[in-house]
């Protein structure tokens, strides 16, 4: 199904947020504040005021790529940056030398996630490693060892602080839990997609297989619902029950790789999902209603034994057309996305390979 018609294009104009970076900026993340940090090429980082203007700039020692940015839950003004092998803690009240940094991982870090007690930091890193840093003692508490290739993506489940996931780009997606330094359960896309194309009749004859590999995660406000963008363009939600998930939702979000996704909103049983592309489209979704019908109807067909093409051939058939509710032609490539509240007013920002931050209008949701 497509990602959005031209009759759905929005000609929102962004809001350029300029002189924090001379870089492509690659990474973003708002504290409780309204405090935005962003990481970019070269070592920078800077943090903004919510209206935009750069409050504080530094160079990284090393001058790598500032790929991750993420504030603490409980305490606002503490900053965690990777860059590099690096992940360091920067205090945003005196932004200045870093308070601490930890070199936990052997090659670079892709993301970082923070729980929401702000007790432990998973890094996922080019070797496929996902080190979870315990932040009172400040040693590893585990080293998860799995992923056979990159592991481009990792976060916290909200509610479990102990749970986490992550995919790569081995097509893999995990779910762990830190008792245990294997994984609890894990799907490879790469299967799921031969059943997608067996049951998308919309595919036209000789369309070229695109591999699925994984490149973004998202969890939702419940914890028990998370999404994967992939290469392929598409979107995939999964939910969690017990110690295993499931797919439950697959559509086509963009025409290239989904490089960002990001939940947006915190009403109960009802979520709407940024995207960002490889296309250079950013795409607004209300997944909140698609998602709570089908698991309806998923948990319906799976009270029946079934083979897993027939299952598949279910979910085809059962699953909603989604539609995006926005689709901005941005122009470039997306490195990140977030969605916050800024001077009262719901936005999201997107990061690119320019050296400015987009913000984007959302209105009402």
């Amino acid at each position: 199904m497509p990602a959005c018609s031209s009759s759905g294009m929005d000609e929102t104009m962004a809001t350029k947020w300029d002189s924090g970076h001379s870089n492509a900026v690659l990474s973003l993340a708002i504290s409780k504040d309204r405090v935005v940090a962003s990481g970019a090429e070269s070592g920078e980082l800077a943090v903004w005021s919510e209206q935009g203007h750069p409050v504080g700039k530094l160079h990284m020692n090393g001058g790598e790529d500032v790929t991750g940015v993420v504030f603490s839950p409980i305490s606002s003004t503490k900053l965690y940056a990777s860059h590099g092998e690096i992940i360091s803690v920067l205090d945003t009240r005196a932004f200045g030398e870093p308070v601490e940094n930890f070199g936990v991982n052997k090659e670079e870090i892709n993301c970082i996630s923070v729980n929401e007690t702000g007790s432990l930091l998973a890094a996922a890193d080019d070797a496929g490693t996902v080190k979870v840093l315990d932040l009172e003692s400040k040693k590893v508490c585990r080293t998860l060892q799995r992923h056979t290739n990159i592991c481009s993506a990792v976060a916290f489940r909200p509610h479990r602080p102990q749970s986490l996931v992550s995919c790569g780009l081995d097509m893999q997606v995990m779910l762990w839990n830190m008792q245990k330094a294997r994984p609890l359960w894990l799907t490879n896309l790469q299967h799921l997609a031969h059943d997608e194309e067996d049951m998308d009749y919309h595919q036209s004859p000789g369309q070229l297989f695109n591999p699925p590999l994984a490149h973004s995660l998202s969890v939702s406000a419940c914890g028990n619902v998370f999404c994967c963008g992939a290469e392929d363009g598409k979107i995939r939600f999964f939910r969690i029950t017990g110690t295993r998930f499931e797919e439950e939702l697959c559509f086509k979000a963009h025409t290239q790789g989904v490089s960002q996704v990001c939940f947006v909103g915190q009403d109960p049983g009802h979520s709407f999902l940024l995207s960002g592309g490889n296309d250079g489209r950013v795409c607004l979704w209300d997944i909140g209603k698609d998602i709570t019908q089908h698991h309806k109807q998923q948990k319906h067909h799976n009270s029946k034994k079934s083979l897993s093409n027939v299952k598949f051939r279910q979910m085809a058939e059962a699953a909603p057309r989604v539609s995006s509710k926005l689709c901005i032609e941005h122009g470039e490539k997306v490195n990140w996305i977030v969605g916050a509240e800024l001077q009262g007013a719901k936005v999201f920002l997107v990061a690119d390979p320019s050296s400015s931050i987009s913000v984007y209008q959302l209105g009402e949701l």
